[in-house]
């Protein structure tokens, strides 16, 4: 299994790991890995101003996700999480995330996790709006 780099990503936000991540076996638990995909996609969609979590007509439900492991990540490292997109869809995206621990070159883990994004008020899958489509397309890879 090959590992990405940091060049394999147009998009990066920074986590702080937190004390409460480590497990009885001294690294991250596994699961925070999917806290982290959540938290760097979305954290970045903020960013960019095309996701507004309170107000926005249009939200992005998890439908599939994954995660592949290579190196372990614990307290107190600074995560580096690459953000692209794979797949474009009407309604749909699939983002793939590299974790990179400090300033390591290889990702430390990779994951991917598909949003459908559907109406705030039914739930229902919607077209995504055109700001949205944009800023996908500009980290499409």
């Amino acid at each position: 299994m090959t590992r990405s780099t940091r060049d394999d990503f147009p998009a990066f936000q920074v986590i702080t790991t937190r004390w409460m991540d480590n497990d009885i076996y001294g690294h991250m638990n596994n699961v925070v890995h999917y806290s982290l995909f959540d938290t760097a996609v979305n954290g970045w969609l903020i960013a960019e101003g095309v996701l507004d979590i309170h107000k926005g007509d249009q939200i992005g439900l998890v439908v599939e996700t994954g995660c592949r492991y290579f190196a372990e990540l614990a307290f107190p490292d600074v995560v580096h999480a690459g953000i692209r997109v794979a797949k474009l869809g009407n309604s749909s995206v699939r983002y793939e995330v590299g974790l990179f621990r400090n300033d390591e070159r290889q990702a430390a883990a990779e994951g991917f996790f598909v949003h459908v994004y559907v109406d705030a008020a039914t739930r229902r899958p919607t077209p995504l709006n055109s700001a949205l489509r944009a800023k996908l397309e500009s980290i499409t890879s």
